[in-house]
């Protein structure tokens, strides 16, 4: 009788939430768990912020770091808090918010903090940090993804976490970093923060250090070319190792040199803000150096195009992520 009156229960609750078009949670007294009941395209992106089971980061979810204007926007409609980046897909972008929303409901942490309390209180934009988790096969190598967004927003909802979900179904780990806007700089020095957070803590995350991955898209891209021009301690993250490959997704910085890891790079004929022409002659650079490099040239995709779904560049991360299978040792 006890398990028919929990049912009951559960069934009012998703049943309730119906005709408001608002997230729930309910309590499963049984298990004496509380279950986060999944967003659909009908919720609001105030929705996310109120949601249960993002409590304490919601907000770093989005995009900006007020993203109040936004609040009674629809999921549908979810790609204007992005406007540098196209083909936005609001069923790829749900389809990862509720998958964190069942790593929630399965007990797992999804969100930490890389740098410490007193470091945020003592450099207050430093609030706006932290590494979102997509786990893989326990022990397997990482990557932290770097979403772009010009250093004025953090496009996490496109080209973050759609990234990481596609990442873990190949039972890889992956990161998505939260960074400070506003400065290529201070962004930089956050992944080389995080990159030693993770190293310090690999244990706890259950990752393997060796042969991990940088992914960077747009202004994302940039910090992951700092990171393997010069190196983790050039950005105050410690005497650590630069990535075992990296994964370079239309930009058009133009550095190189022969110490660069194993490097993909992709990018579409008709972006706008990447200029192709700049990205070819880096890419015949760094061959040049001696570099490994992968190179994808779609034509259509245009600039900011994520996944890749339902344009020409659809396929990318298979083979971006066999390439950095083909260097995990």
């Amino acid at each position: 009788m006890k398990n028919f009156k929990d049912e009951v229960i559960l069934l009012f609750a998703l049943f309730s939430n119906c005709n408001k078009n608002e997230p729930v949670a309910f309590v499963n007294d049984t298990a004496n768990t509380t279950i986060h009941t999944h967003l659909t395209l009908d919720n609001k992106v105030g929705d996310i912020v109120s949601h249960t089971s993002f409590e304490g980061f919601s907000e770093m979810l989005l995009p900006w770091n007020d993203n109040s204007s936004y609040y009674n926007t629809s999921l549908r409609n979810v790609g204007s808090l992005m406007p540098y980046h196209s083909n936005v897909r609001p069923g790829v972008v749900l389809s990862s918010l509720n998958y964190m929303i069942d790593e929630v409901n399965s007990g797992k942490i999804i969100f930490y903090n890389f740098y410490s309390d007193k470091q945020k209180q003592q450099t207050s934009s430093m609030q706006q940090t932290g590494l979102f988790f997509f786990r893989g096969k326990p022990g397997a190598p990482f990557a932290i993804i770097c979403p772009g967004g010009g250093f004025s927003y953090v496009g996490s909802l496109h080209e973050g976490f759609p990234l990481a979900q596609e990442i873990s179904k190949n039972e890889l780990n992956a990161f998505v970093i939260r960074y400070r806007v506003g400065s290529e700089q201070g962004a930089t020095k956050d992944l080389a923060a995080a990159i030693a957070y993770v190293f310090s803590n690999a244990e706890k995350l259950g990752v393997s250090t060796r042969d991990y991955s940088l992914w960077g898209s747009s202004a994302g891209a940039r910090m992951v070319g700092n990171i393997v021009l010069n190196g983790v301690p050039a950005y105050d993250g410690g005497n650590l190792p630069k990535p075992a490959t990296a994964v370079i997704a239309y930009t058009g910085q133009s550095t190189y040199s022969s110490a660069f890891p194993p490097t993909f790079i992709t990018v579409a004929a008709n972006d706008g803000i990447a200029n192709v022409n700049i990205v070819g002659r880096r890419v015949k650079n760094l061959k040049a150096a001696g570099v490994e490099v992968e190179y994808h040239r779609y034509q259509t995709a245009s600039h900011g195009f994520g996944t890749g779904q339902g344009t020409d560049a659809e396929g990318w991360m298979d083979y971006a992520i066999r390439f950095w299978k083909k260097h995990i040792k």
